[in-house]
């Protein structure tokens, strides 16, 4: 005499979610990538009625794919992720070239109309 037990013996409807399959932290972790999580909260310090401190948290984790998709891509112009930093140093130097070559020109002025007024 055999007995023909149920595929799903030994497990209960409850702890299953009620037939359906289990899932494991690979279809959760690919589920989050694929449509995003957003947790977003603030933090509040007051005294007497007084705000000392305010704390706004916003985590966003999603795959590249999707943050693209909603208009997130702040890594692909940080020069710092992208190896960009010569271009930008370029410019730096540029900058402080410039500024010195102003401030050279505003020296002479100012012995001029401070030699002026003595």
């Amino acid at each position: 005499m055999s007995s023909i037990q149920p595929a799903n013996s030994g497990r209960s409807g409850a702890l299953t979610g009620g037939g359906h399959q289990p899932a494991n932290l690979g279809d959760i972790l690919e589920r989050v990538l694929d449509k995003g999580l957003v947790i977003a909260g603030d933090i509040q310090v007051n005294l007497l009625d007084i705000e000392l401190l305010t704390i706004k948290l916003r985590l966003v984790i999603a795959s590249l794919e999707t943050a693209k998709e909603v208009g997130i891509n702040w890594w692909e112009n940080d020069p710092w992720l992208t190896g960009d930093g010569g271009k930008l140093q370029l410019e730096n130097e540029k900058l402080r070239a410039r500024i010195a070559e102003l401030e050279g020109e505003q020296a002479p002025r100012q012995r001029i109309e401070g030699g002026g007024d003595e």
